[in-house]
C-alpha cells in the first residue's frame, strides 16, 4: 500500500519485486483517518479475492505512509500532509485484514523498492529524495532503512537550510520542504507570474496561474524565459544545499531524486550535481547523484518487500 497525499496505491507484488496488478483511488486526504483506512482495507481485499489469496500464498501487507511512523509499534506518530496523528494502523486494520502488518514511511519504502528493483539495485548505501507534494526521504544503511534509535528518523525535507526562512506545512521554518517541494516551486512561479504578466508562463496559460505546474515552469526555462530560469536556478540551488548536507554526513553510494520533478531528468541532475559538487566538504563529489527509476512503482514495491 503506498498512501500518498493525492492518491492511494495499492499493488500485488511477489517476492522478486515484480507488480503484479496496482489498484489506486484519490486518497481525498482531509476526510477521517478512519474513512481512509477503510479504503485501504477495501481495495486489499479486492486484490485478494481477485486473485484467491490467502496465508499460503500472501506473505503479508505492507504499507507506505508519509509522516512519523513508528514502524515497530505500527503507530502513525504524526503526519503532515495527511492530518494523521497517533493512529494504530495494525489495531484498525487487522480486524479485516488478518495477515502479518507492517508500515514504514513512505519515503523509506520508495529507498527499499529502488534498492530492490531500481536504479540502486547492487548497492548497500542509498538516500532517496522524494520531490512531490512535500519532499520526502529515505536512508538505506547496509541493505536496512535506518530510521534512527527513535521513530520517525529520515525526515529529510524537514532539515533547515535557510534559519527562519519560509514557514513549512510542519510549522517549522526553512525547511527544504518549504523550498525545494514541487508545491514551493508552483507557489513561486505563481507569484512571480502575478509580477511579470509579460511572462512566458501567462502567456502560454493566458494568466491562469492556477494551472502552473513544475513540468510548465522548466519547459519556459529551457525555452529562454526569464523568468522561468530564475526560478529554476533557485530551485535547484535550494536543492542542493540539503543534498550536500546529506553527502557531506552519510557519504552514501548513491543518492536517487524521485517524486513527479524527477521526471525533467538532465534537465535537473546534471546542474543539481554541479551546484551539489560546489558544497561538499573538500569539493569532492564521490557519491553518485541520479534519477530513481521506478516512477510512483517504488513505493508500491518497497511496502511489499517490507
Amino acid at each position: 500500500v503506498d498512501l500518498g497525499g493525492t492518491n492511494i496505491v495499492v499493488g500485488l507484488v511477489d517476492e522478486y519485486g515484480t507488480i503484479i496488478k496496482t489498484i489506486s483511488k484519490p486518497t481525498l486526504s482531509t476526510r477521517p483517518t478512519n474513512e481512509i483506512f477503510d479504503d485501504i482495507i477495501l481495495m486489499c481485499k479486492q486484490l485478494i479475492k481477485e486473485y484467491n489469496l490467502d496465508k499460503n500464498n500472501l506473505k503479508s501487507i505492507g504499507m507506505g505512509i508519509p509522516g512519523e511512523i513508528d514502524s515497530k509499534k505500527c503507530i502513525i506518530n504524526y503526519s503532515n500532509n495527511i492530518p494523521i496523528k497517533n493512529f494504530n494502523v495494525k489495531e484498525y486494520v487487522k480486524k479485516e485484514l488478518d495477515f502479518p502488518i507492517f508500515i514504514a514511511n513512505d519515503a523509506d519504502c520508495a529507498a527499499l523498492g529502488e534498492l530492490t528493483s531500481g536504479s540502486a539495485k547492487n548497492c548497500s548505501d542509498i538516500i532517496i529524495l522524494t520531490l512531490g507534494t512535500g519532499v520526502g526521504g529515505g536512508i538505506i544503511i547496509n541493505n536496512k532503512i535506518y530510521s534512527g534509535f527513535y521513530a520517525g528518523g529520515a525526515e529529510i525535507g524537514h532539515q533547515t537550510i535557510i534559519h527562519k526562512g519560509k514557514e513549512c506545512t510542519c510549522g517549522n521554518k526553512g525547511c527544504l520542504e518549504a523550498y525545494a517541494s514541487a508545491t514551493a516551486l508552483i507557489k513561486e512561479a505563481q507569484n512571480m507570474a502575478l509580477k511579470n504578466p509579460s511572462s512566458m508562463i501567462n502567456n502560454t496559460l493566458n494568466n491562469d496561474i492556477n494551472n502552473i505546474d513544475a513540468k510548465l515552469v522548466f519547459d519556459c526555462a529551457e525555452k529562454g524565459d526569464k523568468y522561468s530560469i530564475e526560478l529554476v536556478n533557485n530551485y535547484i540551488e535550494y536543492l542542493s544545499v540539503g543534498v550536500a548536507n546529506l553527502v557531506n554526513i552519510f557519504k552514501p553510494e548513491m543518492i536517487l531524486i524521485g517524486g513527479g520533478i524527477s521526471k525533467q531528468k538532465d534537465k535537473l541532475i546534471l546542474p543539481l550535481i554541479e551546484r551539489t559538487k560546489e558544497k561538499v566538504f573538500g569539493k569532492n563529489l564521490i557519491t553518485k547523484i541520479d534519477i530513481a527509476s521506478l516512477g510512483n512503482d517504488a513505493g508500491v514495491i518497497g511496502a511489499a518487500m517490507l
